[in-house]
């Protein structure tokens, strides 16, 4: 038997245990990320063992005794990724499928490559646009005493999220079998009821799980929304108004913390909050995933 054959017969096993290996490593990971977390912010569960941390709007690290409360930082996550959404899902959807089923290969070529340009530019590039862009036009627009608002947040970030959505969405449009549209164009569809009522509703598991992974980019972005958020502590009444997300507290706060004091620990408190709701929201994703590869295969 020659070296090639041994190696062709090994090949896939290989490549099987290499990949159970990256995943056994990923999630061990993670893991150790959450328990590192944990460890963290116990100090400060064990001595704040009630819902006001969750449900009070107070953030006073200097006061006496200090007070920590993040609904507000919650609230302001939410309103930012909503509205990111909100944005960038319809443009982000519209695009995937422009590229997928309209534009021919050459255009989608590029229009692909544009895109993965902009997944490249470091979110500070993103902040300092909208600090000299959009938060001026935030303001003239809608009569604003400032720009930097959760909306102006809310559309930098539907830019950002862009990539990810265009290319999970397009991904999930190309793997519908294309008999599907061929069934349909022969029973007398046009292109477009062929579009939005064949490969759309297909693909329609894949699309969700692409808003899903974006949401957890929107929620998890730190830079962009520490620069043009506005950062105020209280709760927003409006999406105009000024605001500071749980990822913009973490890192304006992290270094002026003491180590191994309570606002020390109850940063890492909140950076737990934000790792389960992100690691939630990446596991629904992912389970949507796994639903959809499952179907196909049946």
């Amino acid at each position: 038997m020659t070296r090639r054959r041994i190696l062709g017969r090994l090949k896939t096993p290989i490549q099987q245990r290499l990949v159970s290996l990256a995943g056994y490593t990923v999630l061990i990971l993670t893991a150790a990320i959450f328990i590192f977390l944990l460890l963290q912010s116990w100090p400060f569960f064990r001595e704040n063992a009630d819902l006001k941390f969750f449900t009070g709007d107070r953030w006073l690290p200097v006061s006496f005794p200090p007070t920590f409360q993040i609904r507000g930082f919650l609230v302001s996550s939410a309103y930012i990724a909503g509205m990111a959404i909100l944005l960038g899902c319809p443009l982000g959807i519209v695009s995937a499928i422009t590229m997928s089923e309209i534009l021919p290969k050459s255009a989608g070529l590029v229009a692909r490559s544009i895109f993965e340009f902009t997944a490249g530019i470091p979110s500070v590039v993103f902040g300092f646009l909208g600090l000299r862009l959009v938060a001026p036009f935030v303001a003239r627009t809608f009569n604003l005493p400032t720009g930097l608002t959760g909306f102006t947040a809310g559309l930098v970030l539907s830019v950002m999220i862009l990539p990810t959505l265009v290319s999970l969405a397009e991904e999930a449009l190309n793997a519908v079998p294309r008999e599907y549209a061929e069934a349909s164009y022969a029973l007398g569809a046009t292109r477009w009821q062929t579009i939005w009522r064949v490969i759309v509703p297909a693909g329609k598991s894949g699309i969700l799980a692409a808003v899903l992974l974006a949401t957890g980019r929107a929620i998890g972005e730190t830079m962009t929304v520490l620069m043009v958020a506005g950062g105020r502590l209280n709760t927003p009444g409006s999406i105009f108004d000024p605001m500071r997300t749980v990822t913009a507290l973490i890192a304006a706060e992290v270094n002026n913390a003491a180590r191994y004091s309570p606002q020390y620990h109850a940063l890492f408190a909140a950076g737990l909050v934000l790792f389960t709701i992100t690691f939630a929201i990446n596991a629904l994703a992912a389970k949507v995933i796994v639903k959809r590869v499952r179907g196909e295969k049946k």
